[in-house]
């Protein structure tokens, strides 16, 4: 690991095609994005190298920093529209960056980890964290959750439908706001937008894989251990009665029709 401040460095690649091969013959997980800037945080090397390549191939534009002060700084010069973060960074962890950042101006994050530990998982989702990923991972399932998270990001700036009211629950989906009893839970994107599905389906238990499908825009079961975890943030933050658990199968709304 590198423990110096390290400057960012980007690097754009344009390309306008759907359903695109790269120069490896592998296969693109999505359209070749033009307009979109991802900022690629992590202070080994390689791994930022892999992961910016894979992501320049995607056709985004990335910027690349090494730790923490650096990240903070070119979110706040170029602003992204989306952000790959590693937890163990030199100057401060990512837990501080994603907290710095997400302070100033909401932007998707995803974060990863070298330790499979639910703590860290659920300390990263409370500092405004949308995904995380554990080390060693596919760069191919990277692309796709980068791709998943700026998709539901676009799709909630487009819409503006009714607030949703039950019992003393408000969801404000317009502004994006979520209230209990008059008073407001500070709920990241996902979370957001997780609540809101299962409020578009109340008192019906949604299994985990349909959640993966429907809110993180996910084609197979492997990350039901995300649903779990935002699940717990909805309820720390809202109550532990508002969601019902059907083990084996997933979670309802426990909200009057």
């Amino acid at each position: 690991m590198s423990h110096g401040g390290t400057p960012a460095a980007t690097t754009r690649k344009a390309g306008a095609s759907r359903g695109h091969t790269g120069r490896d013959g592998e296969e693109r997980v999505g359209a070749v994005e033009t307009e979109r800037r991802v900022l690629v945080v992590e202070d080994e090397k390689t791994i930022a190298e892999a992961v910016a390549a894979r992501l320049r191939a995607e056709g985004f534009t990335v910027e690349v920093a090494g730790d923490g002060p650096s990240a903070v700084e070119a979110a706040r010069r170029t602003p992204p529209d989306a952000i790959v973060l590693d937890v163990m960074l030199p100057g401060f962890d990512g837990l501080e960056v994603c907290r710095r950042i997400q302070a100033e101006r909401p932007v998707p994050i995803l974060m990863l980890t070298a330790r499979d530990d639910e703590t860290d998982l659920l300390v990263g989702l409370a500092v405004g964290a949308d995904d995380y990923m554990v080390k060693p991972f596919s760069m191919r399932e990277l692309a796709a959750r980068v791709h998943a998270l700026l998709r539901r990001a676009t799709k909630t700036k487009s819409e503006k439908p009714a607030p949703l009211r039950f019992g003393d629950l408000e969801i404000n989906q317009a502004e994006r706001r979520v209230t209990r009893a008059g008073v407001e839970a500070h709920l990241t994107p996902t979370e957001f937008d997780l609540l809101v599905h299962l409020a578009a389906h109340p008192r019906t238990v949604l299994p985990r894989e349909r959640l993966l499908a429907d809110v993180w825009g996910w084609a197979d079961a492997s990350g039901t251990r995300t649903v779990d975890s935002h699940i717990k943030g909805l309820r720390r933050k809202l109550g532990s009665d508002l969601i019902r658990t059907v083990h084996g199968v997933g979670y309802a709304l426990e909200v009057e029709k």
